[in-house]
């Protein structure tokens, strides 16, 4: 069993679109006029799979975009590269911090269009891809 992908609800379609292509994400396709509305599939480069879908119904009133979500993390390979390409496209994030003190081992924040708190990881050199039990222990 694994995760396959999470709907981000959102307020203005293209506006994201362009926030989650400037941050990396590729574009699979749509899925228009569903029951939850417009669906639009992302991806990163290099995987296989779809990992967010993009979810837009203007014709719905929801409650605030974001809420229930309190973020989600992003490996990326070169934090320095990241943080200049999203200034680049006039994308805010916070200054990295480590939370080891190494230099390798960095994180930062930023904030889609529509409030979604993400959080930018890179790993250090050698690490696994993903979050382990080890990365757990004291």
């Amino acid at each position: 069993m694994r995760t396959l992908h999470f709907g981000l609800r959102v307020a203005d379609h293209e506006r994201s679109l362009t926030y989650y292509t400037v941050l990396g994400y590729e574009l699979v396709g749509s899925v228009p006029d569903t029951p939850l509305g417009h669906l639009t599939m992302l991806k990163l480069p290099g995987d296989e799979f779809v990992t967010i879908e993009l979810v837009h119904d203007p014709r719905r009133a929801h409650g605030p975009v974001g809420a229930g979500l309190s973020h989600f993390v992003i490996k990326v390979e070169s934090m320095d590269a990241t943080l200049a390409n999203l200034a680049a496209n006039g994308i805010e994030s916070e200054a990295p911090t480590s939370p080891d003190g190494s230099d390798d081992f960095r994180t930062a924040w930023t904030t889609d269009p529509d409030g979604n708190r993400i959080e930018l990881l890179q790993w250090p050199r050698g690490h696994a891809d993903g979050m382990g039990a080890a990365d757990l222990s004291d």
